[in-house]
């Protein structure tokens, strides 16, 4: 059952909304940039080999960064790290030393080993243009992957230090680099995107060297670094111990989508023939699959993950109280669904418009059949954005109680049975198949999840009064902008196309908040409350 009002009325629930907002506002900001990079980008490239070939080698090192930087290490390093600083500071300093020197030297050589196996690689594809080509500009984004899992655990320093604006603001830098390679291609008469691509990359790459030095600036007074390491040798080891069933555990979603590409880029790297048949995917695949999951990955990266990336360091701090770890879980379980339910309601009716939007309409982009091909990928992944924020928080709370195989197991069947429907479907629905494989399988594992926690902790009902709230809100809100897409047709012009999208949105947006008000709901009183006097003001009027 939900928490009372009394208990909700906790420092550690008070911080977890202000610093979501915090998170959010400046993901936001950073998505944005994000939004508008891709605008630039898919108007150089387009549903194209050229552009499966810079989303894989986008995509690689940043698996990298997902697994190792913001995931298995990240995970593992920030319940250590926060209990350390609160303890011994100390030792949290030769602690955190010690973990970016080993993070820094085995990446590095990681990178190096990748690097050469690719070279041998380009070597033996002189037969295979398409496939040195996308090898290429893999080896030129490589070296992004250390540098920016580097940026992360600093960033998850900052984040137990109570610092979130920082690290939540990073990303902005990336975008700003990648826009500003990509402009001048506007500009440059016969300009070949294939050649492009490459300084385009080198920007990333640059790019994760300034979030290094930005995150380090940030972490001045708060971090003494040091040579001395010994005192945090035993918690070092303990911390790698912990890694690979976290990899496994955080990072599905991860590989799954890595999954996705490497079955997407088959016609790319291998040849259009499977075993005697015709691939059901073409070169334009890993494209039209990419920008379709920057579209989903949006809302989840802006709200989703914002409510798992505040809530971490709280319930690593209060894992010993059972009733204060149940009160943050389940606090953030609901901050997850009363945004991912809406969010998901809301790309399954605007999600085609908002990819003819940003993908096509003035200057180059997708073709008619990307657009549509895309639309269907996104409504695939849209069904479970709510799923994929909830696994984030489970995942996270497993881990903050130093409970790494439960996530794991769970993980590994996942990757199972996502493999599988990813062979099987892709020959009925194309690139769509693999959205779909990942929706079912980010649900399934949120069911599982939820059970094991369960066990542990109380946990939120499905049959509560918010949630029930939610659900109405989310299902009377996308009946409502349905209705209003179906009496506003999509216009002609690009401008008002665009305000048409952005109309539905946040008409949307606040049927959902004006909802909330009517209702009393809490979760959007956390999300807005700006300190903890303010809130026990409004507090215990509005059950759950």
């Amino acid at each position: 059952m939900p928490p009372n009002s009394e208990q909700q009325n906790t420092p550690e629930g008070h911080g977890l909304g202000r610093n979501t907002r915090t998170v959010a506002g400046l993901t936001l900001v950073s998505r944005v940039l994000g939004m508008m990079r891709d605008l630039v980008t898919v108007r150089v490239f387009g549903d194209t080999a050229v552009g499966s070939a810079f989303a894989a080698a986008f995509a690689i090192p940043n698996m990298f960064r997902r697994l190792f930087g913001e995931g298995a290490l990240s995970a593992a390093f920030i319940p250590e790290y926060t209990r350390m600083s609160d303890d011994d500071p100390a030792k949290a300093d030769a602690f955190a030393s010690l973990t970016i020197g080993l993070l820094a030297m085995v990446t590095g050589v990681i990178t190096i080993v990748i690097e050469l196996a690719l070279l041998l690689a380009v070597v033996m594809s002189a037969d295979n243009p398409d496939r040195a080509y996308s090898l290429k500009l893999v080896m030129v984004m490589l070296p992004f992957m250390p540098m920016i899992c580097v940026a992360a655990i600093l960033g998850g320093m900052l984040q137990s230090h109570g610092r979130f604006g920082p690290w939540a603001a990073a990303p902005i830098l990336l975008n700003i680099c990648i826009i500003g390679a990509s402009v001048p291609f506007f500009f440059v008469e016969n300009a070949d995107a294939a050649s492009w691509a490459y300084p385009i990359g080198i920007a990333a790459v640059i790019s994760a060297l300034l979030q290094v030095l930005w995150s380090v600036w940030a972490l001045r007074g708060r971090v003494k670094w040091t040579r001395g390491v010994s005192s945090a040798k035993s918690e070092a080891w303990l911390m790698l111990g912990r890694m690979v069933p976290v990899i496994i555990g955080l990072g599905t979603l991860q590989l799954n989508t890595f999954v996705d590409t490497l079955i997407a880029m088959y016609p790319n790297w291998i040849g259009p023939a499977f075993f005697g048949h015709d691939y059901p995917l073409d070169e334009s695949s890993n494209a039209i699959l990419f920008y379709a999951q920057r579209l989903y990955q949006f809302p989840l990266g802006v709200f989703g993950i914002a409510v798992a990336t505040a809530a971490f360091p709280a319930l690593s701090r209060v894992a010993g109280d059972k009733e204060r770890f149940s009160e943050m879980l389940n606090r953030g379980v609901r901050l997850s669904l009363y945004i991912g339910l809406p969010a998901s309601v809301g790309l399954l009716v605007v999600g085609g418009p908002l990819v003819r939007v940003l993908y096509s309409g003035f200057g180059d982009g997708f073709s008619e059949s990307g657009i549509l091909r895309a639309s269907t990928v996104l409504v695939g992944y849209s069904v479970a954005v709510w799923a994929y924020s909830l696994n984030q928080l489970y995942t996270r709370a497993f881990y903050a109680q130093n409970d790494t195989r439960t996530p794991m197991r769970i993980a590994l069947v996942m990757v199972g049975i996502n493999i599988s429907l990813n062979i099987a479907l892709i020959w009925w629905f194309r690139e769509a198949g693999l959205a779909w494989s990942t929706a079912i399988c980010a649900i399934l594992q949120m069911i599982f999840l939820a059970r094991a926690s369960g066990r542990k902790v109380s946990g939120v009902s499905i049959l509560s009064r918010p949630v029930r709230l939610m659900l109405a809100g989310s299902g009377l809100m996308g009946l409502g902008i349905f209705g209003i897409a179906q009496i506003w047709e999509m216009p002609t012009q690009w401008s008002m196309q665009l305000v048409r999208v952005l109309a539905i949105c946040a008409i949307g947006a606040a049927f959902y908040v004006i909802w909330s008000i009517l209702w009393k709901m809490e979760e959007l009183r956390w999300i807005g409350a700006r300190s903890t006097e303010r809130t026990e003001a409004s507090s215990g009027n509005d059950g759950a």
